[in-house]
């Protein structure tokens, strides 16, 4: 057989394979697998379609937060600010929506219709996006330092509002009704239902349009975008507003479950955004990853999370856990990409 024919067998068996991301996205939803039915060996019950469904369904929030980070982190850009803006949301969601004639400080608010609470509080998480893009784009300052900075901005103002405490009283009736709504006669509700919508939206995007394409672009090479004619600083704009939408929706549809807005809620929601789209393969210089490697990324943690709590583990062991579980992840895929190349 002559060079030339070896050579495009070759060509021919590279063009045969997956794509690495469609690669790592198998990976991590193969690792998805192993890991129930290992938990399903160890834990008593496990092994219920019902635990799979709450796996999805228990991790909603952190789900649809996950979408956001994982289209920035893919651009080459972090968000850490998405749990402080969902304690922002929640809580300024009750504030304005909080009777103002109440007895004391916590059960007085602004007295608005409910939706019109929800969305002036939809604003102010667009405006902590805003000031993510100003800092980031404008002033080109690190986001993962600005996003920090955001991040305790957007809770500090929560501490304030609910003095350190939570609001959760003299709310209209109908404060709770979004975040308690059941879909389709089951018992699921309408933030799953929101979050799986998410997903799809967000996977065509990423797969089927221009602007999912440039994202990609950006991350892998900001240079090469930017001489092809693309406004890299106007799609990051774009894509922090964005998130800080979905962290605000995250925040308010929270509040409505709960009828009541917490300043530490969210706490570390971010770091577990970050992580599941690391899990799911999301690399962190940008340019690579997928928001279906995401949502198995998701899945791996919940699993975790979930037999470390059926074996009785004490919340330290559970975060020794997810710390073992990401290296192991990140190590596996590396090592997985580099026979992948070398074979």
């Amino acid at each position: 057989m002559t060079d030339q024919a070896i050579a495009g067998r070759r060509l021919q068996a590279r063009d045969n394979k997956l794509s690495d991301e469609m690669f790592i996205t198998a990976l991590v939803a193969g690792a998805a697998i192993v890991l129930f039915l290992l938990a399903s060996m160890l834990v008593p019950n496990f092994f219920q379609f019902q635990n799979v469904v709450n796996l999805v369904t228990n991790n909603w929030s952190v789900i649809a937060l996950g979408v956001g980070v994982t289209f920035l982190l893919v651009s080459g850009n972090f968000d850490l600010s998405v749990g402080g803006i969902v304690a922002l949301s929640g809580v300024m969601a009750v504030w304005f929506a909080q009777a103002s004639d109440g007895t004391n400080p916590l059960s007085t608010g602004w007295g608005l219709p409910a939706w019109l609470a929800m969305m002036g509080a939809l604003l102010c998480a667009v405006m902590i996006g805003a000031l993510n893009a100003l800092f980031v784009v404008v002033l080109r300052v690190p986001s993962i330092i600005v996003t920090l900075g955001t991040m305790m901005l957007a809770r500090g103002i929560a501490q304030v509002v609910t003095q350190g405490s939570q609001r959760n009283t003299n709310l209209p009736s109908d404060f709770g009704a979004l975040g308690n709504m059941t879909m389709f006669g089951t018992s699921i509700k309408l933030p799953v239902v929101l979050m799986a919508a998410l997903i799809l939206i967000a996977v065509f995007v990423e797969r089927k349009t221009v602007f999912g394409r440039l994202t990609y672009l950006i991350g892998a090479n900001p240079v090469a975008s930017r001489l092809s004619g693309v406004d890299n600083a106007r799609h990051v704009v774009n894509l922090y507003l964005f998130s800080s939408l979905v962290a605000g929706g995250v925040g308010i549809l929270l509040a409505s479950e709960f009828k009541s807005g917490f300043s530490n809620r969210g706490t570390l929601m971010e770091f577990d955004a970050l992580v599941i789209s690391l899990l799911g393969g999301v690399a962190i210089a940008g340019g690579f990853g997928s928001v279906i490697g995401m949502f198995f990324g998701a899945i791996v943690l919940a699993t975790v999370t979930s037999a470390a709590t059926g074996l009785v583990l004490s919340p330290d062991w559970q975060f020794t856990l997810k710390a073992i579980a990401v290296f192991i992840a990140i190590m596996a895929q590396t090592w997985a990409l580099a026979r992948r190349h070398s074979s």
